[in-house]
């Protein structure tokens, strides 16, 4: 062993004999473990007015949102489902792209974009140099609605706490709001998605772009441009780090 380590380790035992000496002189027999303490689970800004907002917690991680929807019975739709589809990705994905509702396909397989849709939505990621590794995809409403009908307000009520709850455990530098539905429940506004599109907004603090759904850029390619112009901006933040 090298000197020099030699005398490092020498000094690390007598100091640990020096602490052990004192903790005997203060009557212990036994060296005490500090148990390390897990922070409470942080409640929903408004969900539990008598938690203390400046109360040290930690928000619930992706397993344990998945784990607390399993099984949830929390409005009408759960009772014609196959599956909850909750996201997919990057847990700690600095990008997160919220679509409306599960369709068919998704409802099947328990995860989004998964049909024809989600094939393009693919394509769009690998033009972005981005796969589904690298970012988190969701829906606002993690059950398919009958037919494929719009959310009624008392689902997306249901539903929208563990989108927010999902976002507090990724932290995401950016969102992008698939299609009308997600927009404008998202920034609570009756706009269309015409309009909507292409600007910075913004949802529970982080930078909101909304574009088209890829379902209807299938019905309508020539939107596909106006898709790549909002996706460039959505890298150009990115690579900046969302400032």
């Amino acid at each position: 062993m090298p000197d020099k380590l030699y005398h490092e380790c020498s000094e690390l035992i007598s100091q640990g004999r020096v602490i052990l000496d004192d903790l005997k002189d203060w009557g212990y027999d036994v060296v005490p473990r500090v148990e390390e303490q897990e922070l409470p689970i942080c409640p929903l800004p408004g969900s539990e007015p008598g938690v203390a907002a400046a109360e040290p917690c930690r928000p619930e991680s992706l397993d344990e949102l998945q784990a607390r929807l399993d099984g949830c019975t929390r409005c009408a739709l759960s009772k014609d489902r196959k599956n909850i589809v909750f996201g997919v990705g990057n847990p700690q994905a600095d990008l997160v792209l919220v679509g409306e509702a599960p369709g068919r396909e998704e409802d099947i397989q328990g995860f989004p974009f998964v049909g024809e849709a989600g094939r393009l939505l693919d394509r769009i990621l690998f033009a972005m140099q981005l796969t589904r590794r690298d970012v988190y995809i969701c829906n606002v409403i993690k059950c398919r609605p009958p037919s494929n009908r719009d959310p009624q307000p008392e689902e997306i009520s249901a539903c929208e706490q563990f989108l927010k709850l999902q976002l507090a455990a990724i932290k995401p530098q950016l969102i992008v709001a698939l299609g009308r539905f997600a927009a404008q429940t998202l920034l609570q506004t009756k706009a269309p998605i015409g309009k909507l599109r292409g600007h910075w907004r913004e949802y529970q603090g982080v930078p909101l772009m909304p574009t088209y759904h890829p379902a209807y850029l299938l019905r309508n390619p020539a939107g596909k441009r106006e898709v790549w112009e909002d996706m460039k901006q959505v890298l150009v933040r990115l690579k900046r780090g969302a400032g």
